[in-house]
């Protein structure tokens, strides 16, 4: 189960990416400028749906412990993040965590410290006085683009101890994330295939018992 609890939090630093990453962007080309420019980016997006990799890995030895593909589907706060052993939906309000291998739905509303890890609307409210960003450069990212490459430090103790971020110059959307945890992980995580306009109904944000028949549902709230 911590190994579920892990990956729940390593994908929902995808969601972290795209919504935290968006509204931090650009001024004269600073960080916080392109950061700004994400995020009026992703507002006028209409719904994104993208593909992804995440690669988790010790970062004092770099080997790996976890690799994950998936999709991201996200709308204003909301988001609905998939592979193949774990589905999350988050409306805004209530989270729904479906392990597969133990068919369980666990049901959260998060709160506090936790939504540093889960919910990336704080992040979006916070990331001004959160972080400090600092553009280190332009870089080659993984879809062969040239993007702006940013460095992202908390300014206060937490488990992230700092993310790069890589927002493609032409679409002003990321493509990218290096995520340095104080546990000793790194993971990196790759988009593509990334679509915008998708158009999601509110109820795509919501875990649908009815497509999960078997599933046990574990209300912590």
């Amino acid at each position: 189960m911590n190994n579920n609890k892990n990956l729940i939090k390593e994908l929902c630093l995808l969601t972290l990416l795209f919504l935290f990453v968006v509204p931090t962007i650009g001024q004269a080309q600073t960080a916080s400028s392109i950061l700004d420019k994400a995020a009026a980016t992703y507002d006028r997006s209409g719904g994104i749906t993208a593909s992804f990799t995440s690669v988790t890995s010790r970062t004092s030895s770099s080997s790996v412990v976890d690799r994950t593909k998936g999709q991201i589907d996200m709308k204003g706060s909301k988001f609905v993040l998939k592979s193949s052993s774990l589905v999350i939906w988050y409306n805004g309000q209530t989270q729904w965590s479906y392990v597969a291998q133990n068919q369980e739905v666990n049901v959260s509303e998060p709160s506090g410290d936790e939504l540093q890890m889960t919910n990336p609307t704080l992040l979006i409210r916070s990331y001004k006085t959160d972080f400090t960003a600092k553009l280190l450069g332009d870089v080659t990212a993984s879809n062969g683009k040239t993007a702006y490459n940013i460095l992202l430090v908390p300014r206060k103790r937490g488990q992230i101890q700092k993310v790069e971020l890589q927002i493609e110059k032409y679409s002003s959307l990321p493509v990218s994330a290096t995520i340095v945890s104080k546990n000793d992980m790194t993971t990196v995580i790759n988009i593509s295939h990334l679509r915008t306009g998708a158009n999601q109904p509110d109820s795509f944000f919501v875990f649908n018992k009815k497509e999960y028949p078997k599933a046990e549902i574990i209300d912590l709230r």
